[in-house]
């Protein structure tokens, strides 16, 4: 299988490309490789490029910053995707698209199914939802895979920042009142792998998804659910047990309200089901607090 992955440099791209190059042929692009502003560049690259397989890892993630260049927001979360269906879609190729829980406005209190309605309330999120749209718009057996706080090694995300700061510093504070579910990239790596070992077996059963042409919404996520200071404070206490030097030993809590420099609005609970995804490959993801703890181990306790 020929696999090609857009947002190679990127936290999630960069994890597949490395952990695919192992059972794959695999190829990838970068933000300097191709620009998904630039509809012409994605003709020219994805259009004469041969695969099987197209993973679009890449897109617009700033959620203030999409609020005062919406255009841009939606060139490359809404737009650029129709464009990769659509060459897939001529290629007869499948097109793998990632996008995010923040497609929901998070009034529910119970993790969102794919079945459930997105109602998204940024610009981030209303690019990532017409993305999705586009890329089942069109025809082909595409999936849209939809992820939460994402976190790798490869670029630094909230659970980087806050060590960092755990380290400077005595006291260190985040969310307690927003909700959702850390997500490690060496996980989505392996559940969307038994994805693609399935399609290379068409194994998947026939059940309206038919056999080996897994298409439409699917949730990946790491088990459970937490604010943003349940998954700090996990963090700090993973570091002291696994030798990682930090001066403030706890999370302190602010509230959602209290963040007066963000500009877009956030979901209060945003957490995925992984239901679907369980019972599609009889897998069931790990618990976001071992994924924690092996991220911790493996990634700082060496440094």
């Amino acid at each position: 299988m020929k696999i090609l992955i857009t947002g190679a440099g990127g936290r999630l791209g960069a994890a597949l490309m490395r952990e695919y190059q192992r059972k794959f042929e695999v190829t990838g692009f970068n933000h300097a490789q191709l620009d998904l502003s630039n509809p012409d560049q994605i003709r020219e690259r994805i259009g004469t490029a041969s695969f099987d397989v197209l993973i679009n890892a890449a897109a617009f993630t700033s959620v203030d910053l999409c609020e005062t260049q919406r255009s841009q927001a939606f060139q490359i979360n809404a737009e650029a995707p129709r464009l990769l269906a659509e060459i897939c879609r001529d290629k007869d190729a499948k097109l793998i698209h990632f996008s995010t829980d923040y497609v929901f406005d998070g009034k529910k209190r119970a993790p969102y199914t794919e079945e459930d309605e997105a109602n998204p309330i940024s610009v981030y999120g209303e690019s990532k939802l017409a993305g999705e749209k586009n890329v089942l718009a069109a025809e082909g057996p595409h999936l849209v895979v939809r992820v939460s706080w994402v976190f790798g090694p490869d670029r630094p995300s909230f659970i980087d920042g806050l060590i960092k700061r755990a380290q400077e510093n005595d006291q260190v504070d985040a969310i307690a009142d927003k909700f959702s579910t850390p997500t490690y990239t060496l996980d989505i790596a392996e559940m969307l792998g038994r994805i693609l070992d399935g399609w290379c077996r068409r194994a998947f059963a026939p059940d309206g998804l038919g056999a080996g042409r897994l298409q439409g919404i699917l949730h990946f996520a790491n088990a459970g659910e937490c604010s943003w200071q349940e998954y700090g404070q996990w963090a700090l206490d993973c570091c002291q047990k696994f030798g990682v030097p930090i001066k403030a030993k706890t999370v302190g809590a602010l509230k959602l309200k209290e963040m007066k420099s963000w500009v877009a609005r956030r979901p209060i609970y945003s957490v995925l089901s992984n239901a679907k995804y369980a019972k599609l490959t009889g897998a069931s993801p790990r618990a976001w607090r071992n994924a924690v703890a092996d991220y911790i181990r493996r990634f700082y306790s060496k440094k």
